[in-house]
């Protein structure tokens, strides 16, 4: 039996681009304490490629990504602006070996906006699985890309500056050649 949820995973921003005739490609960044992960993917559909997102934003910290058992979406009310309820469940990664490899993680969310409610459902639903005795500590083994990220912006080399004196050019000049 899952232990209480920990809501130790948060969404802390989302992207998605989806049409008719293109590819949908989605992008996240998940955040757990001070820990950061962010993950871009392409997928059939704007789902799709968020929860992707997340599995690859979070392949460190689960070695594989969870298997999708069921997506259900209800309207909680009538009418266009209607809130949409999202259930999720999801089972460990087919990688998972020993007491992590069982289990069924059930993740809800209701919004107006359906692939909002969606991928904040995933995330809950993550969270529950990461809640158990057996996976405490797996974010913290998975190491943190927002410190990677802060220590490299650190040690990068610095742009060059302008020189505002150099930089002085004739546009009308450029244009009358």
């Amino acid at each position: 039996m899952p232990s209480p949820i920990s809501h130790t995973l948060h969404l802390e921003r989302w992207t998605v681009t989806s049409g008719s005739n293109v590819q949908s490609r989605g992008a996240v960044v998940v955040g757990s304490g001070d820990h950061q992960w962010d993950g871009a993917a392409e997928g059939n559909g704007p789902v799709d490629a968020l929860f992707r997102a997340v599995d690859a934003a979070l392949e460190g910290v689960l070695a594989g990504h969870p298997r999708l058992i069921a997506y259900d979406v209800h309207a909680v009310a009538e009418g266009p602006g209607a809130e949409g309820l999202v259930t999720v469940r999801i089972a460990p990664p087919s990688s998972a070996e020993g007491p992590r490899a069982s289990g069924k993680y059930t993740g809800s969310s209701s919004d107006t906006n359906i692939i909002a409610a969606s991928i904040v459902a995933y995330i809950a639903a993550i969270d529950q699985l990461l809640a158990e005795e057996h996976w405490q500590g797996a974010t913290d083994a998975a190491g943190n890309r927002r410190r990677a990220k802060a220590a490299a912006v650190a040690s990068a080399p610095r742009r060059a500056e302008i020189d505002e004196d150099a930089a002085e050019h004739d546009t009308v000049a450029w244009f009358e050649r």
